[in-house]
């Protein structure tokens, strides 16, 4: 697949133009997909760019794919759980996962497509 959507296959039938249809940014971490809905090729792509130099490439081929933000909850019920406990047994932190972003192009494939969360 690198081969195609990179456009490295010189074979003119298999010959991909890379040209996203949408590109988002959070922190580090660059979103680009795009599709080319003739062979049913739809991708999303996730960079982490570090001091300007892309530092890690994922990709996700037909896969729909959901970007949620990891943050720890710091909740005064957990507080109060750790004064009253002396124990050393460990604690459970709450958790909130917020979507940032949606795949809005795998339906144009027209098959299904499994899907895939991405925690950053």
């Amino acid at each position: 697949m690198m081969r195609l959507l990179t456009g490295a296959d010189n074979d003119n039938e298999s010959s991909f133009s890379f040209a996203p249809k949408s590109i988002a940014s959070f922190g580090s971490i660059v979103i680009a997909e795009g599709c080319d809905s003739e062979r049913g090729i739809y991708w999303v792509h996730a960079w982490t760019v570090t001091d300007g130099i892309i530092t890690q490439v994922r990709e996700y081929f037909n896969t729909s794919l959901t970007v949620t933000r990891l943050s720890n909850s710091s909740s005064s019920a957990a507080k109060i759980g750790r004064s009253k406990s002396k124990a050393s047994t460990a604690e459970i932190a709450s958790v909130h996962c917020p979507s940032v972003w949606e795949s809005s192009l795998s339906n144009l494939v027209g098959k299904s497509v499994p899907g895939l969360v991405l925690a950053i």
